[in-house]
């Protein structure tokens, strides 16, 4: 690969570029660790080297299942244990902001698999017109179905003034080479019709201060956000997310936005890269094939 960068985006080679600049990572799974069929040995392998060298890394996702169930996931795909400290997803948020709340009754918008986000919480399921809020996880059948099958339900939806609270802001993901739709998705075509829509997880900061509280508790002191790097394949949630929170950022090229950027098996066009961060809403401070060390 040609490591051409465009103005001040830097692309590395390994993450060994950058470990003795960095102290903790937070870490994106789906596009970063795994792609939603096969694991990525060599991701694995580089942050267990950064953390036997010292460094606390926090898996941070936006899968809307408690991080308990993200352990099993990473076993199934050969990512090792000895890769991470800790799993925050937005699943946990979420699980946060409904505990929180006053709503009694909601009506749960996703697949099966999504259930254990709901296990023990105090609050009922109930149908869309006794709710006090839409919780969405997902589309229940993502190799099928767009965010216009909803349409209706949404209207009805926002026919009965209800809140939304989507649990995964992704609008796709990549599994196995082909684009699928995510929560945000649903949320944004929601918000379009003019409902009400609350998200948790990234972009947004609750999910980081999350993560970096797991790092406090194991070393015993809050981390140097400017010696924290968030590692992602999204401009939108993780790079946006990075840029929010003030920490510097690590863009896995061959991820998410692969296509867009022209990436083949063995080949970068620069001058595509550098179009692509040209019209990106946010630039990250590195960028890297594929994470390795």
């Amino acid at each position: 690969m040609n490591n051409k960068a465009s103005a001040d985006i830097e692309i590395i080679a390994g993450l060994s570029a950058l470990a003795g600049t960095i102290d903790v990572i937070l870490c994106d799974i789906w596009g970063v660790l795994h792609n939603g069929v096969k694991g990525y040995e060599a991701a694995s392998d580089a942050l267990t080297r950064f953390r036997q060298g010292g460094g606390r890394v926090i898996l941070v996702s936006n899968a809307p299942r408690p991080n308990i169930d993200i352990v099993s996931i990473l076993d199934r795909f050969g990512i090792q244990r000895s890769a991470w400290d800790g799993i925050v997803t937005s699943g946990d948020i979420t699980r946060d902001i409904l505990i929180r709340s006053d709503w009694k009754k909601f009506f749960w918008l996703g697949p099966e698999r999504d259930k254990p986000l709901f296990d023990r919480l105090p609050l009922e399921a109930t149908p869309l017109e006794q709710a006090d809020v839409i919780v969405c996880t997902g589309l229940l059948d993502d190799t099928t179905e767009t965010p216009e099958t909803y349409r209706e339900l949404l209207e009805t939806a926002l026919a009965l003034n209800k809140v939304m609270l989507c649990a995964n802001p992704d609008l796709v993901v990549e599994r196995g080479g082909e684009i699928i739709y995510c929560a945000g998705a649903i949320a944004a075509l929601y918000e379009q019709l003019g409902g009400k829509t609350l998200y948790s997880g990234k972009p947004y900061t609750d999910i980081y201060e999350a993560a970096l509280g797991v790092v406090a508790s194991l070393n015993g002191k809050s981390p140097d956000r400017a010696r924290t790097l968030l590692i992602g394949d999204a401009i939108r949630t993780d790079i946006a997310g990075a840029v929010a929170f003030g920490c510097p950022s690590l863009f896995i090229l061959r991820g998410i936005h692969m296509h867009e950027l022209g990436l083949t098996e063995d080949s970068f066009d620069n001058g595509t890269f550098m179009q692509f961060m040209a019209d990106a809403a946010f630039r990250p401070d590195f960028a890297i094939d594929s994470l390795s060390w």
